[in-house]
């Protein structure tokens, strides 16, 4: 009998322990993350895009900025998207700057960007934070959804 106590108060230990090291991972606990992979800026970066989330409708871009040194959430970072509109071509309707929140996370909605001179769709971004070297890199939608999730890893300067 006691051996049977002594399996139980072992399993709910793991169980509940298991429980507490999820949570602490899922918070940025110490594990590093696999930094972001940087892709070409391209020729129709221009700064200074507007302050907004919204530049279209049907697609909506979710994630969390995140350091790759420990997962742990980026607030106020710097995101700059810009992509082609409905018509194929690159505007300044289709640029924008937002900034993560508190938890480092961010929500850009836009149309579907249309492919190019051969290229698949895709959106720019851009991520900047003090303490973190600039991520250039893109997005690249998949054509039967018209959501997804990406999170923006920045690697720290040091």
């Amino acid at each position: 009998m006691k051996r049977m106590h002594l399996v139980i108060l072992l399993t709910v230990f793991v169980v509940v322990g298991s429980i507490f090291i999820g949570e602490a991972h899922s918070a940025g606990g110490g594990e590093a993350c696999e930094p972001t992979q940087a892709d070409q800026l391209g020729p129709f970066y221009r700064p200074g895009a507007p302050e907004r989330s919204v530049v279209g409708a049907g697609y909506i871009l979710t994630g969390t900025v995140k350091s790759s040194r420990d997962c742990a959430p980026v607030h106020n970072a710097k995101i700059e998207f810009w992509l082609t509109g409905p018509d194929g071509n690159y505007g300044d309707a289709y640029r924008a700057t937002l900034y993560s929140d508190r938890a480092g996370s961010y929500r850009f909605e836009s149309n579907k960007p249309k492919p190019y001179f051969g290229r698949p769709p895709h959106i720019h971004v851009r991520v900047s934070s003090d303490g973190f070297k600039v991520l250039v890199t893109q997005h690249y939608p998949d054509p039967n959804m018209i959501s997804d999730v990406f999170d923006l890893v920045l690697v720290p300067v040091q």
